[in-house]
Protein backbone atom coordinates (compact mmCIF):
# COMPACT_ATOMS: atom_id res chain seq x y z
CA UNK A 1 0.00 0.00 0.00
CA UNK A 2 1.24 3.41 -0.97
CA UNK A 3 2.12 5.78 2.41
CA UNK A 4 -0.45 8.19 2.67
CA UNK A 5 1.60 10.99 3.74
CA UNK A 6 3.27 11.35 0.17
CA UNK A 7 2.71 14.71 -2.01
CA UNK A 8 2.15 14.75 -5.26
CA UNK A 9 4.54 17.55 -6.15
CA UNK A 10 4.42 21.02 -7.49
CA UNK A 11 1.44 22.95 -8.57
CA UNK A 12 0.63 22.96 -12.54
CA UNK A 13 2.66 26.52 -13.95
CA UNK A 14 0.05 29.18 -15.27
CA UNK A 15 -0.38 29.06 -18.94
CA UNK A 16 1.66 31.81 -19.58
CA UNK A 17 3.79 34.02 -16.88
CA UNK A 18 1.60 37.29 -18.36
CA UNK A 19 -1.37 35.51 -16.78
CA UNK A 20 0.35 35.57 -13.39
CA UNK A 21 -1.44 39.17 -12.24
CA UNK A 22 -4.89 37.85 -13.58
CA UNK A 23 -5.06 35.35 -11.73
CA UNK A 24 -6.44 34.22 -8.12
CA UNK A 25 -5.18 30.69 -8.15
CA UNK A 26 -4.44 27.55 -9.69
CA UNK A 27 -5.64 24.22 -8.18
CA UNK A 28 -5.38 20.76 -8.85
CA UNK A 29 -8.36 18.42 -7.27
CA UNK A 30 -10.39 14.78 -8.21
CA UNK A 31 -13.51 15.65 -10.01
CA UNK A 32 -15.86 12.90 -10.69
CA UNK A 33 -15.27 9.86 -9.00
CA UNK A 34 -17.31 6.70 -9.97
CA UNK A 35 -16.56 3.44 -7.66
CA UNK A 36 -17.73 -0.75 -8.43
CA UNK A 37 -18.43 -2.52 -5.50
CA UNK A 38 -18.31 -6.42 -6.07
CA UNK A 39 -19.02 -9.27 -4.42
CA UNK A 40 -15.68 -11.62 -5.13
CA UNK A 41 -17.31 -14.91 -4.61
CA UNK A 42 -20.70 -14.07 -6.47
CA UNK A 43 -19.37 -11.72 -9.18
CA UNK A 44 -18.48 -14.32 -11.79
CA UNK A 45 -20.83 -17.46 -12.63
CA UNK A 46 -17.94 -19.69 -11.30
CA UNK A 47 -18.14 -17.98 -7.97
CA UNK A 48 -21.85 -18.24 -7.65
CA UNK A 49 -22.33 -22.07 -9.04
CA UNK A 50 -19.24 -22.65 -6.08
CA UNK A 51 -20.95 -20.77 -3.54
CA UNK A 52 -24.58 -22.34 -3.97
CA UNK A 53 -22.63 -26.10 -3.97
CA UNK A 54 -21.10 -24.72 -0.56
CA UNK A 55 -24.57 -24.01 0.77
CA UNK A 56 -26.04 -27.02 -0.36
CA UNK A 57 -28.29 -25.05 -2.98
CA UNK A 58 -29.91 -26.42 -6.18
CA UNK A 59 -28.59 -25.12 -8.89
CA UNK A 60 -31.94 -24.88 -10.59
CA UNK A 61 -33.33 -23.33 -7.27
CA UNK A 62 -31.05 -20.28 -8.05
CA UNK A 63 -33.86 -18.45 -9.07
CA UNK A 64 -35.76 -18.72 -6.14
CA UNK A 65 -32.84 -18.09 -4.19
CA UNK A 66 -32.19 -14.65 -5.68
CA UNK A 67 -35.69 -13.50 -6.11
CA UNK A 68 -35.80 -13.58 -1.77
CA UNK A 69 -32.89 -11.47 -2.05
CA UNK A 70 -34.49 -9.29 -4.47
CA UNK A 71 -37.47 -9.28 -2.07
CA UNK A 72 -35.28 -8.30 1.07
CA UNK A 73 -33.99 -5.71 -0.87
CA UNK A 74 -37.15 -3.94 -1.85
CA UNK A 75 -38.21 -3.94 1.37
CA UNK A 76 -35.04 -2.78 2.80
CA UNK A 77 -35.54 0.64 0.47
CA UNK A 78 -39.53 0.98 1.13
CA UNK A 79 -38.55 1.09 4.96
CA UNK A 80 -35.78 3.44 4.69
CA UNK A 81 -37.82 6.31 2.21
CA UNK A 82 -40.65 5.78 5.22
CA UNK A 83 -37.90 6.57 7.64
CA UNK A 84 -36.92 9.51 6.16
CA UNK A 85 -40.18 10.61 4.75
CA UNK A 86 -39.30 10.16 1.25
CA UNK A 87 -41.05 8.79 -1.92
CA UNK A 88 -39.83 6.39 -3.87
CA UNK A 89 -39.46 7.99 -7.63
CA UNK A 90 -40.31 5.44 -10.84
CA UNK A 91 -38.79 6.53 -13.42
CA UNK A 92 -40.47 5.15 -16.53
CA UNK A 93 -38.40 6.26 -19.01
CA UNK A 94 -34.79 6.51 -18.92
CA UNK A 95 -34.20 9.63 -20.76
CA UNK A 96 -36.68 11.41 -19.59
CA UNK A 97 -35.10 13.93 -17.53
CA UNK A 98 -31.37 14.17 -16.04
CA UNK A 99 -31.43 12.79 -12.51
CA UNK A 100 -28.75 15.67 -11.33
CA UNK A 101 -31.32 18.48 -12.38
CA UNK A 102 -33.71 16.76 -10.55
CA UNK A 103 -31.73 16.40 -7.08
CA UNK A 104 -30.85 20.16 -7.63
CA UNK A 105 -33.92 21.05 -7.39
CA UNK A 106 -34.33 18.78 -4.30
CA UNK A 107 -31.23 20.34 -2.53
CA UNK A 108 -33.00 24.34 -3.85
CA UNK A 109 -35.76 23.32 -0.90
CA UNK A 110 -34.05 21.13 1.31
CA UNK A 111 -31.08 22.44 1.60
CA UNK A 112 -27.55 21.03 1.85
CA UNK A 113 -27.42 19.35 5.36
CA UNK A 114 -26.43 15.54 5.49
CA UNK A 115 -28.27 12.69 4.92
CA UNK A 116 -30.84 11.02 2.59
CA UNK A 117 -31.85 13.33 0.00
CA UNK A 118 -33.90 11.40 -2.63
CA UNK A 119 -34.58 7.72 -3.89
CA UNK A 120 -35.16 6.94 -7.55
CA UNK A 121 -36.05 3.81 -9.03
CA UNK A 122 -35.68 2.25 -12.46
CA UNK A 123 -35.61 -0.83 -14.51
CA UNK A 124 -32.38 -0.95 -16.01
CA UNK A 125 -30.20 -4.22 -17.46
CA UNK A 126 -28.09 -6.08 -15.53
CA UNK A 127 -25.46 -9.07 -15.24
CA UNK A 128 -27.44 -12.05 -14.05
CA UNK A 129 -26.97 -15.68 -14.63
CA UNK A 130 -29.00 -18.51 -15.56
CA UNK A 131 -29.13 -22.54 -14.78
CA UNK A 132 -27.45 -24.95 -17.51
CA UNK A 133 -27.24 -28.38 -17.31
CA UNK A 134 -24.79 -29.84 -20.02
CA UNK A 135 -25.63 -33.09 -20.74
CA UNK A 136 -22.50 -34.36 -22.56
CA UNK A 137 -20.45 -33.81 -19.31
CA UNK A 138 -23.30 -34.33 -16.69
CA UNK A 139 -22.56 -30.61 -15.09
CA UNK A 140 -25.07 -28.39 -13.59
CA UNK A 141 -23.95 -24.57 -13.31
CA UNK A 142 -24.61 -21.56 -13.66
CA UNK A 143 -23.67 -19.71 -16.74
CA UNK A 144 -23.35 -15.60 -17.20
CA UNK A 145 -26.31 -13.86 -18.49
CA UNK A 146 -28.21 -10.62 -19.03
CA UNK A 147 -31.17 -8.75 -18.34
CA UNK A 148 -33.11 -6.06 -16.19
CA UNK A 149 -33.95 -6.26 -13.25
CA UNK A 150 -34.99 -3.08 -10.20
CA UNK A 151 -32.33 -0.60 -9.55
CA UNK A 152 -32.30 1.98 -6.77
CA UNK A 153 -30.39 5.43 -6.50
CA UNK A 154 -29.93 6.51 -3.11
CA UNK A 155 -28.89 10.01 -3.41
CA UNK A 156 -27.64 11.44 0.06
CA UNK A 157 -25.51 14.22 1.58
CA UNK A 158 -22.58 12.96 3.62
CA UNK A 159 -20.59 15.02 5.89
CA UNK A 160 -17.30 14.05 4.59
CA UNK A 161 -17.71 13.49 0.53
CA UNK A 162 -20.66 15.92 0.08
CA UNK A 163 -23.48 15.24 -2.55
CA UNK A 164 -23.14 11.38 -3.69
CA UNK A 165 -25.28 8.62 -4.62
CA UNK A 166 -25.30 4.41 -4.36
CA UNK A 167 -26.75 2.43 -7.15
CA UNK A 168 -28.59 -0.47 -6.04
CA UNK A 169 -29.75 -3.36 -8.23
CA UNK A 170 -31.83 -5.84 -6.79
CA UNK A 171 -30.75 -9.14 -8.84
CA UNK A 172 -27.43 -10.98 -7.96
CA UNK A 173 -24.48 -10.58 -8.30
CA UNK A 174 -25.16 -7.08 -6.88
CA UNK A 175 -22.93 -4.92 -8.26
CA UNK A 176 -23.26 -1.49 -6.63
CA UNK A 177 -21.93 1.59 -8.18
CA UNK A 178 -20.76 4.58 -5.80
CA UNK A 179 -20.41 8.45 -7.04
CA UNK A 180 -19.03 11.63 -5.77
CA UNK A 181 -17.23 14.43 -6.67
CA UNK A 182 -13.78 15.38 -4.71
CA UNK A 183 -14.58 19.14 -4.59
CA UNK A 184 -17.17 18.41 -2.60
CA UNK A 185 -14.78 16.12 -0.24
CA UNK A 186 -12.28 19.17 -0.33
CA UNK A 187 -14.99 21.77 0.24
CA UNK A 188 -15.81 19.84 3.21
CA UNK A 189 -11.88 19.76 4.54
CA UNK A 190 -11.86 23.15 3.44
CA UNK A 191 -14.80 23.93 5.99
CA UNK A 192 -13.49 21.97 9.25
CA UNK A 193 -10.26 23.49 8.76
CA UNK A 194 -12.29 26.98 8.43
CA UNK A 195 -10.53 28.29 5.46
CA UNK A 196 -13.26 30.44 3.22
CA UNK A 197 -13.95 29.68 -0.22
CA UNK A 198 -16.77 30.64 -2.77
CA UNK A 199 -17.76 27.24 -4.79
CA UNK A 200 -19.92 27.21 -7.65
CA UNK A 201 -21.21 24.00 -9.14
CA UNK A 202 -18.27 21.68 -8.79
CA UNK A 203 -15.09 24.35 -8.76
CA UNK A 204 -13.92 26.78 -6.51
CA UNK A 205 -14.25 30.79 -7.38
CA UNK A 206 -12.12 31.72 -5.01
CA UNK A 207 -10.05 30.41 -1.54
CA UNK A 208 -8.46 32.28 1.52
CA UNK A 209 -5.53 29.89 1.03
CA UNK A 210 -4.69 28.22 -2.14
CA UNK A 211 -1.72 26.52 -0.80
CA UNK A 212 -3.21 24.98 1.91
CA UNK A 213 -6.22 23.70 -0.48
CA UNK A 214 -3.41 22.31 -2.13
CA UNK A 215 -1.67 20.34 -0.25
CA UNK A 216 -5.55 19.06 1.63
CA UNK A 217 -6.18 17.59 -1.87
CA UNK A 218 -2.88 15.96 -1.94
CA UNK A 219 -3.08 14.02 1.02
CA UNK A 220 -6.55 11.90 0.28
CA UNK A 221 -6.84 9.42 2.75
CA UNK A 222 -8.34 6.09 0.98
CA UNK A 223 -9.01 4.29 4.16
CA UNK A 224 -11.89 6.72 4.99
CA UNK A 225 -13.40 6.26 1.68
CA UNK A 226 -12.82 2.52 1.66
CA UNK A 227 -14.51 2.72 5.59
CA UNK A 228 -17.58 4.73 4.50
CA UNK A 229 -18.48 2.65 1.18
CA UNK A 230 -18.48 -0.31 3.43
CA UNK A 231 -21.18 1.48 5.71
CA UNK A 232 -22.96 2.56 2.95
CA UNK A 233 -22.98 -1.20 1.49
CA UNK A 234 -24.39 -2.31 4.81
CA UNK A 235 -27.02 0.36 4.70
CA UNK A 236 -28.53 0.45 1.55
CA UNK A 237 -27.32 -3.45 0.38
CA UNK A 238 -27.08 -5.46 3.35
CA UNK A 239 -27.32 -8.67 0.69
CA UNK A 240 -23.29 -9.49 1.68
CA UNK A 241 -22.97 -8.67 5.14
CA UNK A 242 -25.92 -11.55 5.70
CA UNK A 243 -24.38 -13.86 3.65
CA UNK A 244 -21.18 -13.56 5.56
CA UNK A 245 -19.40 -11.84 2.57
CA UNK A 246 -18.23 -8.38 1.78
CA UNK A 247 -17.43 -6.14 -1.21
CA UNK A 248 -14.34 -5.69 -2.91
CA UNK A 249 -14.07 -2.19 -4.27
CA UNK A 250 -12.31 -0.84 -7.74
CA UNK A 251 -12.23 2.23 -9.79
CA UNK A 252 -14.49 2.31 -12.79
CA UNK A 253 -13.88 5.96 -13.99
CA UNK A 254 -11.94 9.33 -12.04
CA UNK A 255 -11.87 12.81 -13.35
CA UNK A 256 -8.86 15.20 -11.82
CA UNK A 257 -9.06 19.00 -12.48
CA UNK A 258 -6.65 21.54 -12.91
CA UNK A 259 -7.90 24.85 -12.05
CA UNK A 260 -6.86 28.39 -13.06
CA UNK A 261 -8.98 31.13 -11.40
CA UNK A 262 -9.39 34.13 -13.19
CA UNK A 263 -9.88 37.41 -11.82
CA UNK A 264 -12.46 38.60 -14.58
CA UNK A 265 -14.04 36.94 -17.03
CA UNK A 266 -12.09 38.87 -20.06
CA UNK A 267 -8.38 38.48 -18.58
CA UNK A 268 -9.52 34.36 -19.48
CA UNK A 269 -11.36 35.04 -22.49
CA UNK A 270 -8.58 36.54 -24.26
CA UNK A 271 -6.42 33.87 -22.69
CA UNK A 272 -8.64 30.68 -23.88
CA UNK A 273 -9.73 31.62 -27.08
CA UNK A 274 -5.99 31.44 -28.49
CA UNK A 275 -4.75 28.54 -27.08
CA UNK A 276 -8.10 26.37 -27.21
CA UNK A 277 -7.52 27.41 -31.09
CA UNK A 278 -4.20 26.89 -31.35
CA UNK A 279 -4.13 23.10 -29.48
CA UNK A 280 -6.87 22.09 -32.13
CA UNK A 281 -3.90 22.27 -34.70
CA UNK A 282 -0.95 21.97 -32.77
CA UNK A 283 -1.41 18.67 -30.29
CA UNK A 284 -0.21 15.38 -32.28
CA UNK A 285 -0.78 12.10 -31.36
CA UNK A 286 2.58 11.39 -29.96
CA UNK A 287 2.13 14.98 -27.42
CA UNK A 288 -1.11 12.99 -26.40
CA UNK A 289 1.06 9.75 -25.53
CA UNK A 290 3.78 12.50 -23.88
CA UNK A 291 1.01 14.29 -21.65
CA UNK A 292 -0.62 10.89 -20.27
CA UNK A 293 3.07 9.22 -19.79
CA UNK A 294 2.81 7.07 -21.85
CA UNK A 295 4.48 5.93 -24.94
CA UNK A 296 3.76 5.46 -28.28
CA UNK A 297 4.66 2.63 -30.79
CA UNK A 298 4.35 0.80 -33.94
CA UNK A 299 2.26 -2.04 -31.41
CA UNK A 300 -0.64 0.45 -29.96
CA UNK A 301 -3.99 -0.13 -31.82
CA UNK A 302 -6.20 2.08 -29.52
CA UNK A 303 -7.45 5.36 -31.06
CA UNK A 304 -6.15 8.57 -30.41
CA UNK A 305 -7.07 11.90 -31.76
CA UNK A 306 -8.48 15.32 -31.04
CA UNK A 307 -11.92 16.53 -30.52
CA UNK A 308 -13.17 20.59 -30.78
CA UNK A 309 -17.02 21.06 -29.21
CA UNK A 310 -19.32 24.14 -29.04
CA UNK A 311 -21.58 23.14 -25.86
CA UNK A 312 -24.00 25.68 -24.14
CA UNK A 313 -21.21 26.48 -21.77
CA UNK A 314 -18.21 27.19 -24.17
CA UNK A 315 -16.12 25.72 -26.49
CA UNK A 316 -14.23 22.52 -25.64
CA UNK A 317 -10.82 20.47 -26.90
CA UNK A 318 -10.63 16.94 -26.06
CA UNK A 319 -7.46 14.77 -26.55
CA UNK A 320 -8.42 10.66 -26.34
CA UNK A 321 -6.02 7.90 -26.29
CA UNK A 322 -8.07 4.72 -25.87
CA UNK A 323 -9.88 4.74 -22.54
CA UNK A 324 -8.05 7.74 -21.07
CA UNK A 325 -8.59 11.39 -22.35
CA UNK A 326 -7.36 14.97 -21.58
CA UNK A 327 -9.67 17.84 -22.81
CA UNK A 328 -9.53 22.11 -22.10
CA UNK A 329 -12.36 24.15 -21.70
CA UNK A 330 -13.73 27.36 -18.82
CA UNK A 331 -16.48 27.26 -16.40
CA UNK A 332 -18.39 30.14 -15.89
CA UNK A 333 -16.00 32.43 -17.40
CA UNK A 334 -13.81 32.22 -14.82
CA UNK A 335 -11.69 28.90 -14.89
CA UNK A 336 -9.83 27.37 -17.15
CA UNK A 337 -9.71 23.95 -16.65
CA UNK A 338 -7.61 21.05 -17.50
CA UNK A 339 -8.99 17.35 -16.84
CA UNK A 340 -7.59 14.30 -17.15
CA UNK A 341 -10.47 11.31 -17.51
CA UNK A 342 -9.26 7.71 -17.13
CA UNK A 343 -11.71 4.76 -17.62
CA UNK A 344 -9.34 1.71 -17.46
CA UNK A 345 -6.45 2.34 -14.80
CA UNK A 346 -4.52 -0.28 -15.72
CA UNK A 347 -3.43 1.60 -18.76
CA UNK A 348 -1.00 3.39 -16.49
CA UNK A 349 1.85 1.66 -15.01
CA UNK A 350 3.79 2.02 -11.77
CA UNK A 351 6.01 0.36 -9.29
CA UNK A 352 4.68 -1.83 -6.63
CA UNK A 353 5.06 -5.33 -5.58
CA UNK A 354 3.63 -7.84 -7.86
CA UNK A 355 3.57 -11.49 -6.64
CA UNK A 356 5.24 -14.13 -8.58
CA UNK A 357 4.08 -17.56 -9.35
CA UNK A 358 6.22 -19.13 -6.66
CA UNK A 359 4.68 -16.86 -4.06
CA UNK A 360 7.68 -14.19 -3.64
CA UNK A 361 7.00 -10.69 -3.58
CA UNK A 362 9.29 -8.82 -6.09
CA UNK A 363 9.23 -5.20 -6.84
CA UNK A 364 8.60 -4.17 -10.20
CA UNK A 365 6.98 -1.90 -12.92
CA UNK A 366 3.63 -3.34 -13.67
CA UNK A 367 -0.07 -1.95 -14.55
CA UNK A 368 -1.55 0.27 -12.24
CA UNK A 369 -4.55 -2.11 -9.63
CA UNK A 370 -7.82 -1.23 -10.14
CA UNK A 371 -8.87 -1.23 -6.19
CA UNK A 372 -9.52 1.92 -4.44
CA UNK A 373 -6.33 2.05 -2.74
CA UNK A 374 -4.98 2.94 -6.57
CA UNK A 375 -6.42 6.41 -6.49
CA UNK A 376 -3.52 7.74 -4.19
CA UNK A 377 -0.59 7.17 -6.77
CA UNK A 378 -3.23 7.96 -9.96
CA UNK A 379 -3.84 11.08 -8.36
CA UNK A 380 -0.35 12.12 -8.65
CA UNK A 381 0.10 10.54 -12.31
CA UNK A 382 -3.23 12.61 -13.33
CA UNK A 383 -1.82 15.81 -12.04
CA UNK A 384 1.38 15.36 -13.77
CA UNK A 385 -0.77 14.97 -16.88
CA UNK A 386 -2.59 18.31 -16.63
CA UNK A 387 0.76 20.11 -15.52
CA UNK A 388 2.71 18.56 -19.36
CA UNK A 389 0.00 19.68 -20.89
CA UNK A 390 -0.27 23.21 -19.39
CA UNK A 391 3.63 23.10 -20.13
CA UNK A 392 2.90 22.71 -23.30
CA UNK A 393 0.39 25.35 -23.36
CA UNK A 394 2.77 27.78 -22.14
CA UNK A 395 5.01 27.65 -25.21
CA UNK A 396 2.85 29.19 -27.28
CA UNK A 397 2.57 32.60 -28.06
CA UNK A 398 0.14 34.43 -25.91
CA UNK A 399 -1.92 37.21 -28.58
CA UNK A 400 -4.28 37.90 -25.78
CA UNK A 401 -3.05 41.59 -25.52
CA UNK A 402 -3.13 42.35 -29.05
CA UNK A 403 -7.00 40.66 -28.97
CA UNK A 404 -7.60 42.82 -26.30
CA UNK A 405 -6.73 45.70 -27.49
CA UNK A 406 -8.15 44.94 -31.22
CA UNK A 407 -11.40 44.60 -29.44
CA UNK A 408 -10.98 47.93 -27.52
CA UNK A 409 -10.14 49.71 -30.45
CA UNK A 410 -13.03 48.64 -32.50
CA UNK A 411 -15.75 49.36 -29.54
CA UNK A 412 -17.42 52.48 -28.94
CA UNK A 413 -16.44 54.09 -26.03
CA UNK A 414 -18.36 57.35 -23.86
CA UNK A 415 -16.22 60.03 -22.35
CA UNK A 416 -18.43 63.06 -20.67
CA UNK A 417 -22.17 61.42 -21.89
CA UNK A 418 -20.66 61.26 -25.36
CA UNK A 419 -20.10 58.12 -27.32
CA UNK A 420 -17.45 57.70 -29.80
CA UNK A 421 -16.81 54.88 -32.16
CA UNK A 422 -14.38 52.49 -32.56
CA UNK A 423 -12.42 52.02 -35.65
CA UNK A 424 -13.47 49.56 -38.32
CA UNK A 425 -10.20 48.61 -40.56
CA UNK A 426 -12.19 47.96 -43.73
CA UNK A 427 -14.41 51.15 -43.61
CA UNK A 428 -12.91 53.71 -46.28
CA UNK A 429 -13.25 56.70 -43.79
CA UNK A 430 -10.93 54.88 -41.09
CA UNK A 431 -8.79 53.96 -43.72
CA UNK A 432 -8.22 57.90 -45.44
CA UNK A 433 -7.51 58.73 -41.78
CA UNK A 434 -4.93 56.30 -41.22
CA UNK A 435 -3.52 56.73 -44.70
CA UNK A 436 -2.96 60.57 -43.45
CA UNK A 437 -1.96 59.59 -39.69
CA UNK A 438 0.82 57.25 -41.40
CA UNK A 439 2.65 60.96 -43.28
CA UNK A 440 6.05 61.33 -41.61
CA UNK A 441 5.94 64.83 -41.17
CA UNK A 442 3.21 64.11 -37.96
CA UNK A 443 5.88 61.71 -36.59
CA UNK A 444 8.64 65.15 -36.29
CA UNK A 445 6.05 68.00 -35.97
CA UNK A 446 2.95 66.81 -34.80
CA UNK A 447 -0.67 66.57 -36.12
CA UNK A 448 -3.24 69.72 -35.86
CA UNK A 449 -6.95 70.47 -36.89
CA UNK A 450 -5.74 72.42 -39.85
CA UNK A 451 -2.79 69.98 -41.11
CA UNK A 452 -5.44 67.14 -41.42
CA UNK A 453 -8.62 69.48 -42.87
CA UNK A 454 -5.19 70.20 -45.13
CA UNK A 455 -4.85 66.37 -46.62
CA UNK A 456 -8.96 65.80 -46.37
CA UNK A 457 -10.51 68.93 -47.23
CA UNK A 458 -13.64 67.26 -47.78
CA UNK A 459 -13.82 67.38 -43.49
CA UNK A 460 -14.64 70.64 -41.74
CA UNK A 461 -13.55 71.89 -38.58
CA UNK A 462 -15.54 70.71 -36.41
CA UNK A 463 -15.68 67.24 -37.99
CA UNK A 464 -11.74 66.56 -37.63
CA UNK A 465 -12.02 67.94 -33.87
CA UNK A 466 -14.64 65.35 -33.08
CA UNK A 467 -11.91 62.92 -34.95
CA UNK A 468 -9.05 64.44 -32.79
CA UNK A 469 -11.43 63.37 -29.98
CA UNK A 470 -12.51 59.69 -30.82
CA UNK A 471 -8.08 59.12 -30.92
CA UNK A 472 -7.97 60.61 -28.08
CA UNK A 473 -10.40 58.66 -26.07
CA UNK A 474 -9.30 55.12 -27.67
CA UNK A 475 -5.91 55.95 -27.52
CA UNK A 476 -3.78 56.08 -30.42
CA UNK A 477 -2.98 59.96 -30.27
CA UNK A 478 -2.17 62.62 -27.54
CA UNK A 479 -2.60 66.14 -26.86
CA UNK A 480 0.84 68.43 -26.29
CA UNK A 481 0.14 70.03 -23.48
CA UNK A 482 -0.66 73.88 -23.79
CA UNK A 483 -1.03 73.73 -27.70
CA UNK A 484 -3.19 72.60 -29.99
CA UNK A 485 -0.51 69.95 -31.70
CA UNK A 486 -1.52 66.06 -30.65
CA UNK A 487 1.50 63.12 -31.87
CA UNK A 488 0.56 59.64 -32.43
CA UNK A 489 1.46 57.17 -29.29
CA UNK A 490 3.07 53.66 -29.56
CA UNK A 491 -0.66 52.24 -29.86
CA UNK A 492 -1.68 54.44 -32.46
CA UNK A 493 1.64 53.83 -34.35
CA UNK A 494 1.17 50.35 -34.82
CA UNK A 495 -2.45 50.13 -35.29
CA UNK A 496 -1.69 52.28 -38.42
CA UNK A 497 1.15 50.28 -39.69
CA UNK A 498 -0.40 46.87 -39.14
CA UNK A 499 -3.66 47.68 -40.42
CA UNK A 500 -2.73 49.57 -43.86
CA UNK A 501 0.38 46.87 -44.01
CA UNK A 502 -2.53 44.02 -43.65
CA UNK A 503 -5.07 45.67 -46.26
CA UNK A 504 -2.08 45.79 -48.80
CA UNK A 505 0.06 42.78 -48.30
CA UNK A 506 -2.36 40.31 -47.10
CA UNK A 507 -5.77 41.00 -47.89
CA UNK A 508 -5.93 42.69 -51.56
CA UNK A 509 -3.51 40.08 -52.54
CA UNK A 510 -5.58 37.30 -51.06
CA UNK A 511 -8.72 38.73 -52.87
CA UNK A 512 -6.73 38.50 -56.30
CA UNK A 513 -6.38 34.96 -56.14
CA UNK A 514 -10.05 34.56 -55.32
CA UNK A 515 -11.87 33.61 -58.63
CA UNK A 516 -15.21 35.24 -59.48
CA UNK A 517 -18.32 33.34 -59.72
Amino acid sequence: MVHQTTTWGRSAILPTERCKDKTKGVLSCYDRIVIHGNIPELCFDGGMTAYLYQHQIKIFDYPDWANTRREELRTRAEQIARDNGLDIEFIRKLDAFRKDDRIQSILENRGTHPGLVHIFSAMESCTSYKPWHDKSTGKTFLKTDSGKCLHYYFYFIDPDFGLCYLRVPTWCPFRLQFYMNGHNWLASRLSKQRIAFEMRDNAFLSIADWDQAQRLSDHIRVEDLHQVLDILANRYCPVASQLGLTYRWSIMQVEYATDIEFEQPDDLKFVYEAIVHTAIHSVKPENIATFLGQKLNGNYKGEMGNQFNKRILGTRIKHHMGATSIKMYDKFGYVLRIETTVNDVSQFKISRDVQQRNGTIVQKIAPMKKNIYSLFPLGGLLKASNRRYLEMVSSWDDPSDGAKKLEDLSASKKDNDRRFKGFNFFCREDRQLFQVLAHGEFNINGLQNKSIRALLPHLSPASVSRILKRLRVHGMVKRVPGTRKYYLTKLGKSVITLGLKTRELVIIPGLSEVATA
